[in-house]
């Protein structure tokens, strides 16, 4: 039998605390670029170029694209739902509360793992500087701080991601400008205009495309602001603005920064260490100056993005609990005085240890498999409910509610089999670990998992 109380941890429903709906637009969109840590791609686009032939600004363009279809869902969905719990609550109120479940339980991959890569990314950076110094006294320390941030509000957090967003942006702003310096005096390609970081006669089309569901994770940030519906004003109005801003936002930062890395250094396959590529190019256009801005900059994206990443898997957590799916005294609980998910953040902080014996490249396997399984359901979500549900079935309809978010779900869930055998084992194994605990929720499909009572109103 379905719940039809909204419960807080003690059990109870009247008078129990509630998200506080305090941020603007303005603080939604920094909170979704500062997760997405735009300046990844400086880190990643060693790796990331090679497996392009070159391309990589084409390779973010074609990500793009297929980001923007399922923002579009996004956006549809979360003015039908307008409350914490993003796919998940999308999911299990279109299609079904089984299958819901099962989103939510795979997109939790994402959210968790997030804080542990950035507290491991950390580590090594910050080891590589003071190698006297234990890599797991970095870690610990990193875990605390973002924990303490997290419990304290979400303004503190969306302040707190806003001051490290704007040193991220001042990254690429400098990167650009020693670029345009050091191409106009005859390093790299020698000029500001190429074709050449977009269009390679010889690529291999196979490789290319394996990059792009990697590329697609750098968008994940649209995802993240629709956790937080319920701490939004306005949120019908506000979440779907933040959601295509910052999509577009990320683009364009990821398609400039990856342009002027190629043209600054053309020979793709000379870098002595491709995974450190970007210190390479830094110290090539920039010398020390440039390189240690980078370096000290990428560890403050850490904390951006961890922040970032800990509150929206808290907020997931929280919605889960709140309607008993998962246990709501623990999970479903708001402490009174910060009114945050306090036992969800401090279980966050806790699973983030696991920086010190995970592997990255582990960690990094799981977040690929459980972005694009629940992208395709996002989209899938938008049909079942506005094109079959509410039957808006006019040639307009047809094209906003089957057309647009089909091609979504087809692009998002072709990248998603085309993921490396170790994302599809390893998630895979997540999300049939998930599928039992949902066979004795519901005492083998005999019921239905408690469904959540919105405190919006729905359209």
């Amino acid at each position: 039998m379905n719940e039809k109380k909204r419960f807080n941890g003690e059990g109870t429903s009247a008078g129990s605390p509630t998200l506080k709906r305090s941020l603007s637009l303005k603080y939604v969109v920094f909170f979704g670029l500062a997760f997405m840590a735009p300046t990844t791609m400086f880190s990643t686009y060693g790796i990331a170029v090679q497996g392009t032939n070159g391309m990589i600004p084409t390779a973010y363009i074609v990500a793009l694209m297929v980001m923007l279809f399922t923002a579009y869902s996004y956006t549809q969905m979360v003015k039908a739902f307008p409350n914490a719990g993003a796919a998940y609550t999308f999911t299990q109120k279109s299609l079904s509360p089984h299958i819901g479940f099962l989103v939510g339980w795979t997109i939790l991959l994402d959210y968790v793992f997030s804080p542990m890569i950035s507290a491991l990314l950390l580590g090594i950076a910050m080891k590589a500087y003071f190698p006297s110094i234990p890599m797991f006294i970095w870690i610990v320390l990193f875990i605390i701080t973002i924990t303490i941030v997290n419990i304290l509000g979400i303004t503190v957090a969306a302040k707190f991601n806003m001051t490290l967003l704007f040193v991220q942006f001042g990254t690429l702003t400098l990167f650009v400008i020693f670029s345009v310096k050091g191409l106009l005096n005859g390093l790299g390609a020698g000029t500001l205009f190429s074709m050449l970081p977009f269009v390679d006669a010889n690529v291999n089309t196979t490789g290319f495309m394996s990059v792009i569901p990697l590329l697609c994770f750098s968008f994940l940030g649209f995802d993240a602001v629709t956790t937080l519906s319920e701490e939004t004003k306005n949120p019908v109005k506000s979440i779907p603005r933040a959601i295509f801003l910052v999509t577009l936002i990320g683009g364009v930062y990821y398609v400039v920064g990856s342009y002027f890395l190629q043209l600054v250094w053309p020979d793709y396959q000379s870098f002595h260490d491709p995974e450190a590529a970007y210190i390479e190019i830094a110290m090539y256009v920039g010398g020390n100056f440039l390189t240690s801005y980078i370096l000290a900059e990428g560890i403050m994206a850490s904390f951006s993005s961890a922040v970032a990443s800990g509150t929206s898997a808290s907020r997931i957590l929280y919605a889960m609990g709140r309607e008993r799916v998962l246990p709501a005294k623990i999970f479903g609980y708001l402490s009174p005085k910060f009114r945050t998910p306090v036992f969800n953040i401090l279980m966050i902080g806790g699973i983030a240890l696991s920086a010190l014996f995970l592997s990255l490249t582990t960690a990094v396997s799981l977040i690929n498999f459980g972005a694009l399984f629940a992208f395709t359901f996002v989209n899938l979500s938008v049909i079942a409910h506005f094109f079959f549900r509410k039957k808006q079935r006019s040639v307009t309809g047809t094209v906003r509610y089957l057309i647009l978010p089909l091609i979504g779900a087809s692009l998002t869930g072709l990248f998603w089999v085309k993921l490396d055998i170790h994302s599809l084992i390893l998630g895979g194994a997540w999300l049939t670990l998930g599928f039992l605990y949902l066979l004795n929720l519901t005492k083998m499909f005999r019921q239905l998992p408690p469904e959540l009572t919105f405190e919006e109103g729905q359209t």
